[in-house]
């Protein structure tokens, strides 16, 4: 086999979840997929359910020794990165146990604890970008290579701004703003490298029943993957695109930023 003729991903916070399904999905359309896992052994587990395709990486984005450890076995087994998606985040720091609406009652930005803030954004937008920019290497060895990262249409202000969107008060300091930082990021990030081989896009999921919002999301883990699952899969979307599920109407999924 030559090499770069086999795709090659990598998956973070892919152990559970929505990470879980698009890497599944990644190996059964032949990917070497890297399922990455903050604790090896839950990485490893979800490995022996997905199949051959996949290896379990331990990999926590906020650590930079951590990071740099996956880095090197991909370089070293392949010497390039196909695909890059950013999945892992967190919605909160704080007590654990409480419901979504306490969560998000508790992240208002009149009151959020400014330590807590810092955690949420630590991991949801300044451990992304860690991973994304220490991967940027390997991944201009590949003829072409995408970065899809799992942000959220909480993060939309376009969206958000309209009174008329009811969910609005679920827009949060800590982790929807977290999210809106995200995508300014990512879209900096495809300008920068829009004359590169590598395409940058954002994919929300949707209201899904995730440990990130107590599982109180109203679409399973499998409807909400099947969006991020098409943007990780296609390699004709033009670079810079943020879109989410699509509606009943079989509307433009496109999200404003």
């Amino acid at each position: 086999m030559l090499r770069n003729e086999k795709k090659v991903a990598l998956v973070s916070g892919a152990n559970t979840g929505v990470g879980f399904q698009v890497a599944k999905a990644l190996a059964e359309n032949g990917y070497k997929v890297y399922v990455g896992s903050r604790d090896l052994q839950k990485g490893e587990s979800a490995v022996s359910e997905i199949g051959g395709n996949a290896e379990a990486v331990q990999l926590d984005i906020t650590d930079s020794d951590s990071i740099i450890s996956a880095v090197k076995i991909i370089e070293n087994e392949h010497g390039y990165l196909t695909l890059l998606v950013n999945n892992a985040a967190i919605s909160h720091v704080g007590q654990s146990g409480r419901t979504m609406e306490e969560v998000l009652g508790a992240q208002r930005a009149s009151i959020v604890p400014i330590e807590e803030l810092k955690n949420v954004w630590e991991t949801n937008v300044f451990g992304t970008l860690s991973l994304t920019q220490a991967f940027l290497p390997l991944l201009r060895q590949a003829p072409t290579a995408r970065i899809v990262t799992v942000s959220s249409a909480l993060g939309s202000l376009g969206i958000n701004s309209n009174p008329e969107n009811p969910y609005r008060s679920a827009f949060d300091a800590a982790y929807g703003a977290s999210k809106t930082a995200l995508n300014g990021i990512f879209l900096s990030l495809s300008i920068d490298l829009e004359k590169t081989n590598i395409k940058v896009h954002l994919v929300s999921p949707g209201f899904t029943a995730t440990a990130l919002n107590n599982f109180q999301g109203t679409d399973t883990v499998e409807e909400g993957s099947i969006e991020p699952i098409r943007v990780a899969l296609a390699e004709d979307l033009p670079t810079g695109s943020f879109t989410g599920p699509s509606n009943a109407s079989g509307k433009d999924n496109k999200l404003p930023w």
